[in-house]
């Protein structure tokens, strides 16, 4: 029996884009992204095209912009695929319990709506190459670049980065956290995810595509004729305030 969807649960700057892009491009597995990413009805019916009627209750208008959302990520395939960033985690799994309020907990509401789903967890082990690679995408606005050198999104001017320890430690903690969360809601619910780390699919994106898929039950076959369309953006400067930073916070272990 093969699956229906799969969530990719993971946390900013842990290589999802690359992963959502790989599968993208195998041509079975949907096209997975952030098809629910800001926590407002309004902001996922705007992300998929569907208008609003104040006068409908909000259950059915909610259904209509979750349909069409899986109609987004399906793309040609028959399989869902969803990029889930644990910040969207609640407001996703609330949704979910006024769609599905005779379910049973988070799972049971997934599965109700969504069929038989994989969860994927991308995590990154070093947290402050992590931190480190958030703070400058938010302080120059590149957020990801195709391997020709093509920015592929920037969401602010181009800036200069400037080193900020404290920033840094927020986003370890922030992103500690999120792994932590996520570790603690797939023992809850029972889950045992696919476990991806971003060391991995940075240094061999084929072989963790081939993983995914055949944890999918799809032909990992199709995985080395993928070629990835986005690059690394870590530069000398991301290693230097990795060095700089274990030296500034000692007891950061």
């Amino acid at each position: 029996m093969g699956y229906d969807a799969y969530i990719l649960c993971t946390a900013p700057r842990s290589g999802s884009t690359l992963l959502c892009d790989l599968l993208g491009r195998s041509g079975v597995a949907g096209a997975p992204g952030s098809h629910f990413h800001r926590p407002s009805l309004a902001d996922w019916a705007r992300a998929h095209g569907v208008r609003l009627d104040p006068a409908e209750p909000e259950r059915d208008a909610l259904t209509r912009v979750v349909e069409a959302a899986i109609a987004t990520g399906r793309g040609d395939s028959d399989l869902f695929g969803l990029r889930l960033q644990r910040q969207s985690f609640d407001f996703f799994t609330r949704q979910l319990a006024i769609l599905h309020p005779e379910a049973d907990g988070d799972l049971a509401r997934i599965t109700a709506r969504f069929g038989r789903c994989l969860f994927i967890h991308l995590t990154r082990a070093d947290k402050v190459a992590q931190a480190v690679s958030y703070v400058m995408a938010e302080q120059t606005g590149l957020w990801h670049r195709a391997p020709d050198g093509n920015e592929i999104e920037r969401i602010s001017p181009p800036a200069d980065p400037q080193y900020d320890p404290d920033a840094l430690r927020r986003q370890v903690d922030l992103f500690r956290s999120h792994d932590r969360a996520w570790q603690g809601w797939f023992r809850a619910e029972g889950i045992t995810p696919l476990v991806l780390r971003y060391e991995d699919l940075a240094a061999a994106p084929q072989q963790a595509l081939a993983r995914c898929l055949s944890a999918l039950q799809l032909d990992p076959r199709i995985a080395p004729l993928i070629q990835p369309g986005v690059a690394r953006l870590a530069d000398a400067t991301n290693q230097i305030w990795c060095d700089r930073f274990r030296a500034d916070v000692p007891d950061l272990e």
